[in-house]
């Protein structure tokens, strides 16, 4: 039988990305799934793209920096029902080497901020909860 191609599981990916003050830097969701709460800046992998080569795109897309990568750091299932969503989510560990970020999509994007590790807010999504976890 198969499947309708909408409800099949998605790639999507995201980095924790550390300052030297042991600061992460997170984006507030405007849209779901998880709208309204604090994420680690990523996106969706596109078709014949690698997550390493994903993670770097989306990130430069969403806040205009250039990232490095220094290792993977979990995959998380990101399985929501009743949002009807369901994305197997590599998160990596990675740094700034060029720019500021800065929000290049206000549409999508409320706020981006550094935040303490000993200071998060409360609102975070299930990727990220996961992440930090193994961080």
């Amino acid at each position: 039988m198969m499947k309708n191609m909408e409800n099949l599981p998605r790639v999507g990916v995201g980095a924790v990305i550390k300052d030297d003050h042991n600061r992460i830097l997170l984006v507030l969701r405007k849209r779901a799934p998880e709208a309204d709460h604090w994420s680690l800046p990523g996106g969706k992998v596109e078709y014949m793209e690698t997550i390493e080569a994903a993670v770097v795109r989306e990130i430069k897309e969403e806040l205009g920096i250039d990232i490095a990568l220094d290792q993977l750091l979990c995959v998380t299932n990101h399985i929501i029902p009743a949002e009807n969503t369901h994305y197997v989510a590599p998160t990596f560990l990675a740094h700034i080497v060029a720019g500021e970020a800065e929000n290049q999509e206000p549409q999508a994007l409320g706020d981006v901020r550094w935040f303490p590790l000993d200071h998060l807010p409360d609102r975070l999504t299930m990727t990220t909860t996961y992440a930090l976890e193994y961080l």
